[in-house]
């Protein structure tokens, strides 16, 4: 389940901020630091699920030292940051760093809301890409050496013949690693296999 990981050292903010998410139907995780956060990560099994929503200003650890330490581990998840005016510069650079948007206080409620919902759907993209990606790594590691050489033969488009003629085995040798091919890899044509091919 995607989580909000909203970090604020002022309990009043931290609480107010909670309330409102949750009025959204997220999920929150609040926590007073940077130290805190990073030892409930510490706790976990597995990479975090959700984005994470920080104060620049924070004591003892800033907003913008605790997103280092999020890339030091790491994590790709989406950051935002609750910034005053005075600390731009500092979030800009973060930015650079690959934040996904900071918002200036006094901000709208409606509009934080907003943008940690679109952070949100960030994420769920980006998990459903690593699966398929993992997926995808899954089905070509099923593959012995002989279906690897036929597959990329395949993609380039060779016909069986050709194929047969290169790797020194029958014609009917070919067509069988083909359809092991395609069946391993839940694909149908030379087409898909070589777009699946492009993708890595």
């Amino acid at each position: 389940m995607s989580e909000v990981w909203l970090v604020d050292d002022d309990p009043d903010v931290r609480d107010a901020l909670a309330f409102l998410l949750g009025s959204r139907g997220l999920q929150v995780q609040a926590f007073e630091s940077g130290a805190a956060v990073l030892a409930a990560l510490d706790a976990l099994s597995r990479p975090p699920r959700g984005v994470f929503l920080l104060d620049v200003r924070m004591e003892g650890m800033t907003g913008t030292r605790l997103h280092d330490e999020l890339l030091e581990r790491k994590l790709k998840n989406p950051v935002l940051f609750l910034t005053g005016h005075g600390d731009i510069p500092m979030v800009v650079e973060a930015l650079k760093k690959g934040a996904f948007d900071f918002l200036e206080k006094p901000y709208s409620d409606n509009a934080l809301a907003d943008r940690i919902e679109q952070a949100l759907a960030v994420e769920a993209a980006m998990q459903a890409e690593g699966a398929n990606a993992a997926e995808r790594e899954a089905r070509l590691a099923s593959l012995t050496e002989r279906e690897r050489e036929v597959m990329h033969r395949v993609a380039a488009g060779k016909l069986n013949k050709v194929i047969a003629d290169e790797l020194h085995v029958s014609v009917r040798t070919v067509e069988v690693h083909r359809a092991r091919v395609f069946a391993k890899l839940g694909l149908r044509s030379a087409a898909e296999v070589a777009t699946l091919l492009a993708q890595g």
